[in-house]
C-alpha cells in the first residue's frame, strides 16, 4: 500500500489533471507513478519534462532502456523495473535474454547495450566521476561525449522516479503485475 495518496481524475491537483487524462488516454491506464507524483504538480511536469527531453536524446530507444533498467536495479526501484521491463519488450523491442540480463545486472548479450548498462553503473556508483577508462571504454563500443551526458540525462530521470517510488512505495498497476521484479517486495494494486 502506497505510503503517499495516490491521486486520481476525481481528487488530483487541477495542475495535474492534464497529465494524467494523458496518460489514461495514450496508454490505457495511470501507471502509480504518476498518481504519486500528481500529490506534487511541479515535480509530475518535472518527470513529464525531463522525459520528453529523455526521448529526444540521441541515444535510441533500447539504449534509453538499458539505462532506465539499469538504474531502476540499482536503485532498488520494483516498480521502474517492471514498468521499464514492458516498455523495452513492447516498445523497444529488446530480446528477453537482455531483459533479464539488465533486470540480473549481469552482462548483457548485445556488446552494445551492456556498454551503455556498464557505463550506467559507474555514472551511479560514482555520482558521474567516471573513470578515464570507463568514458573511454563507452566510446570504444561506439558512443561518443555527448551519449556520454545523455546516460547522464536519463539517470537523471531515473533518479526521480526512482526515487519517488521508494518514498511512496505504491503498489504495481494490474498491467504491471506480468513483469514485477524479484528483488524488491510488490504488491499489485486493485483497479
Amino acid at each position: 500500500m502506497s505510503r503517499l495518496p495516490l491521486r486520481s481524475l476525481e481528487n488530483a491537483p487541477a495542475e495535474a489533471i492534464s497529465a494524467l487524462e494523458t496518460a489514461q488516454s495514450n496508454i490505457g491506464f495511470v501507471p502509480n507513478l504518476l498518481r504519486v507524483l500528481a500529490n506534487a504538480p511541479v515535480v509530475l511536469e518535472s518527470y513529464q519534462t525531463l522525459g520528453a527531453l529523455n526521448a529526444r536524446a540521441g541515444l535510441d530507444l533500447a539504449a534509453r532502456e538499458a539505462v532506465q533498467l539499469t538504474a531502476a536495479v540499482q536503485n532498488d526501484c520494483g516498480f521502474c523495473v517492471a514498468g521499464h521491463t514492458l516498455v523495452a519488450t513492447h516498445r523497444a523491442g529488446l530480446e528477453p535474454g537482455v531483459i533479464s540480463a539488465l533486470r540480473d545486472s549481469g552482462t548483457v548479450p548485445d556488446a552494445r547495450l551492456d556498454a551503455v548498462a556498464r557505463f550506467t553503473e559507474s555514472v551511479i556508483a560514482t555520482r558521474g566521476a567516471v573513470s578515464d577508462a570507463e568514458l573511454a571504454s563507452f566510446k570504444a563500443a561506439g558512443f561518443d561525449d555527448a551519449a556520454a551526458l545523455e546516460v547522464v540525462l536519463g539517470v537523471s530521470l531515473a533518479t526521480l522516479c526512482n526515487f519517488a517510488n521508494n518514498l511512496a512505495r505504491p503498489d504495481l498497476n494490474p498491467q504491471l503485475a506480468p513483469y514485477a521484479w524479484g528483488r524488491t517486495a510488490v504488491s499489485v494494486a486493485a483497479e
